[in-house]
């Protein structure tokens, strides 16, 4: 990595808001049911992802990922898990993020990645989990070609994090995530070249979560795939 192509040390909760997409509309309840879901994914509607990634800043060779979207299955409604990165890691430290990471050989497919790094990261068992599929790929601007692996998780499922690399895990409620009017754009110069992207900051009982970046990304396109 060269440090021409490093972005520069900056707190995205600084860098101004350009809109809020209030005038788009949210996913219906019954979209986001267990079922509905299940459905959708056997019989997918035509959609084109919003994002299909974000400008390199990193000199690497381009590496294959897996993340898990967690749709944990509350009384209440879903919810996605998500973990905070912890802040040594060299790559999206202190960052939100789903639980995931690099492709390993012996893997068998981008979802057996997406599983085994759950287990690893935040000791998710695969025995509390139910595939549905894939969203399309997401490209980071560290280099990472990112399958999105979509998943109900039984909410009686257990947990042990990995303190070396999750600092916390916690749960957004889908249907926040897939209104619109909590999606912010924000946009900066740098390198002579203009940067945007999502945020959805959510406010449970312990701080301010400030999702972002990728992570938000991927929830963007997952939010285009369900209103198609």
């Amino acid at each position: 990595m060269t440090s021409a192509n490093i972005l520069p040390s900056f707190d995205p909760r600084h860098i101004p808001v350009v809109g809020v997409d209030v005038h788009l509309p949210k996913v219906q309840a019954h979209v986001l049911q267990p079922l509905a879901l299940a459905q959708r994914f056997r019989q997918p509607p035509i959609w084109t992802p919003e994002l299909k990634g974000e400008p390199r800043f990193s000199d690497r060779v381009p590496v294959h990922a897996s993340v898990l979207v967690p749709l944990v299955m509350r009384d209440h409604g879903l919810a996605v898990l998500l973990t905070e990165r912890t802040t040594h890691l060299s790559s999206h430290s202190g960052q939100i993020a789903f639980p995931g990471g690099k492709a390993d050989p012996e893997d068998a497919s981008t979802t057996d990645t997406a599983l085994r790094e759950a287990e690893e990261e935040i000791g998710l068992d695969r025995h509390f989990v139910e595939v549905l599929g894939n969203l399309p790929t997401y490209i980071t601007g560290s280099a990472f070609i990112v399958t999105p692996v979509v998943a109900l998780v039984r909410a009686d499922y257990a947990m042990t994090l990995n303190p070396h690399e999750v600092a916390d895990a916690f749960e957004v409620p889908l249907d926040f995530l897939m209104t619109p009017a909590n999606h912010r754009r924000h946009a900066m110069e740098w390198a002579g070249s203009r940067r945007e992207w999502f945020s959805m900051p959510y406010t449970d009982d312990r701080a301010e979560r400030f999702i972002w970046g990728a992570t938000a990304g991927m929830l963007r396109n997952f939010y285009r795939f369900l209103i198609a």
